[in-house]
C-alpha cells in the first residue's frame, strides 16, 4: 500500500498478547493481514507481559509512542484479561474494540486457581469501556455481565487459500508420516489442562484396541504455522476434548481442509459440525471418544466441511470487522485526548 493511500485508510491498532513470531495468536495476526487486504491500515502492538508491573509500565510507554506515531482511529484488543485492561488504561479516549476468545470469559474446570478468576474479572470490567465487543461464539457472548447490546458474534476467520484440501499421500511424504498410520491430530497449544491432553491420550488408547495403527499427533504450540495446513491434509481426524472453548480456529481450519473431526460438545463446535459428513460429537469420556475415532478413521475418508467456509472465511470476517470499525472510528484527529 502506498503512503498516499495508507494516509487515507482507516487506521486500526491491534493489541495482541505475547511475543511476536511463532504460532501464538497467529489467527489474530492473519486477521490483520486480511484487513490490510481490505484496504485498512493495521499495526500490531505485541504486549510482552501481562503479569510483570515493570514490563507493563515499559509497554505502556511504548504503546503511547506507537499511538502518537501511527495515530490509530480504533484500538482493537485481541483477548480479554490483562490484555483488554491494558488497552482500556492505555488507549485514552480512543474507540476501543475487544475480542473475547474463550478462556478470557469461560470458567475452566481444570484451572481452579485465583489467577484465571482474576483474569475473567478483568475481562468483564474491560467490557464496560469497550465501544464495541466481538465474541467468537454466542455462548461466549452470553457470559458477558454487561455490554451484550454492543456485542457481535464473529469467529476469527480462516484463509481458504491457505487452508484447502490437498493430496493426503503427498502431504505425508512431505512430513515423513507412514502411509498406513491412522493419525489423529490434537491441538494442545499452551493450554494443556484446558485442552485436556490427558483425555485425548486416553481416548486414543481406547481407539487403539480396535485400530492399532492409530496414533496421536500433538500440536504443542511450537509447530511452525505454515506447516499446519499440510498436517491437516495428512491427518485422518482432528480430536477436540477441551473443557471450555469459544469458537476454536483449529476446527474451522479442519473444516476448510475437509479433515474429519471428533469433538466433545464444547463452544460452538456442535453448530459448526451440524450436517458435516464424517464428523462426530461424542460424550466426554475416553471410551465414547475412542469409538467415535475408530468410526471416523475406519476406513479413512474426508469430510465435506469445506462447504461451510463461507460462514467463517477470513475475507468475510475482515469485511464485517471493517464495518464495525467504521461505526466507531474517530476522525483523523483521533489522537487528541490521548
Amino acid at each position: 500500500m502506498s503512503d498516499a493511500v495508507q494516509s487515507k485508510a482507516l487506521r486500526v491498532l491491534f493489541v495482541i498478547p505475547g511475543l511476536p513470531g511463532g504460532s501464538s495468536m497467529v489467527f489474530a495476526r492473519r486477521q490483520a493481514e486480511s484487513l490490510v487486504a481490505q484496504g485498512l491500515a493495521v499495526e500490531v502492538f505485541d504486549l510482552r507481559s501481562r503479569i510483570s508491573p515493570r514490563v507493563l509500565w515499559t509497554e505502556f510507554l511504548r504503546f503511547r509512542r506507537m499511538v502518537a506515531t501511527f495515530r490509530p482511529q480504533v484500538i482493537h484488543a485481541h483477548y480479554g484479561t490483562m490484555t483488554a485492561m491494558f488497552a482500556v488504561l492505555a488507549s485514552g479516549k480512543l474507540p476501543l474494540m475487544i475480542t473475547y476468545r474463550g478462556s478470557d470469559l469461560n470458567p475452566l474446570p481444570s484451572a481452579r486457581r485465583l489467577r484465571p478468576a482474576a483474569g475473567r474479572l478483568l475481562s468483564q470490567l474491560a467490557a464496560l469501556r469497550a465501544s464495541r465487543i466481538v465474541c467468537v461464539s454466542p455462548q461466549l457472548r452470553d457470559r458477558l455481565w454487561w455490554g451484550r447490546d454492543r456485542a457481535t458474534v464473529l469467529p476469527s476467520g480462516v484463509d481458504a487459500n491457505v487452508f484447502k484440501p490437498a493430496s493426503q499421500r503427498d502431504m505425508r511424504l512431505r512430513l515423513g508420516w507412514h502411509e498406513q498410520d491412522r493419525i489423529v491430530l490434537f491441538n494442545a497449544g499452551g493450554e494443556g489442562h484446558n485442552k485436556r491432553l490427558d483425555l485425548a491420550q486416553a481416548a486414543t488408547g481406547e481407539a487403539q484396541r480396535w485400530e492399532p495403527a492409530l496414533r496421536l499427533e500433538v500440536l504443542d504450540g511450537k509447530v511452525p504455522p505454515d506447516i499446519i495446513p499440510a498436517m491437516m491434509n495428512a491427518a485422518d481426524c482432528l480430536l477436540v476434548t477441551s473443557d471450555a472453548e469459544g469458537s476454536p480456529t483449529v476446527v474451522q481450519e479442519a473444516l476448510a481442509t475437509n479433515l474429519p473431526i471428533v469433538s466433545v460438545d464444547v463452544g460452538d463446535i456442535a453448530e459448526r459440525l451440524q450436517g458435516v459428513a464424517c464428523s462426530r460429537i461424542a460424550r466426554r469420556d475416553a471410551e465414547a471418544l475412542g469409538r467415535a475415532l475408530v468410526d471416523v478413521v475406519t476406513p479413512p475418508r474426508r469430510s465435506d466441511g469445506r462447504s461451510r467456509v463461507p460462514e467463517f472465511s477470513s475475507q468475510r470476517i475482515a469485511w464485517e470487522l471493517s464495518q464495525l470499525y467504521r461505526d466507531i472510528a474517530r476522525p483523523s484527529a483521533a489522537v487528541q485526548g490521548i
